[in-house]
């Protein structure tokens, strides 16, 4: 039985009639404000923790591997920019000289 506003106002009225209006209006704030079924479990909680957990670490797996993709690739084309510059200088300046 779905549990709407109309049975939740006559539950109030009844234990405003057998345990006082202070007692009703406790009971009524203690009860959820909708179905039992709408409300999160410990296990629930549980659930959605561990998952959020294998998601959060799978994610950080592709970051790391995407980083280290970056850095390498940087790291090679700043080798190759190194000597090529230090290649175009020596020939530039003439340092070497070959017999």
């Amino acid at each position: 039985m779905a549990v709407d506003e109309r049975h939740r106002h006559r539950l109030h009225e009844a234990a405003r009639e057998a345990l006082g209006d202070d007692a009703a209006v406790t009971l009524m704030e203690m009860l959820p404000p909708v179905g039992w079924a709408d409300v999160a479990t410990k296990r629930d909680l549980d659930e959605l923790r561990t998952g959020l957990r294998t998601e959060f670490r799978a994610d950080l797996a592709t970051l790391d591997r995407d980083l280290t993709h970056a850095m390498s690739r940087l790291s090679n084309r700043l080798i190759v920019w190194f000597v090529g510059t230090g290649v175009a200088v020596v020939g530039a300046t003439g340092i070497l000289r070959f017999a």
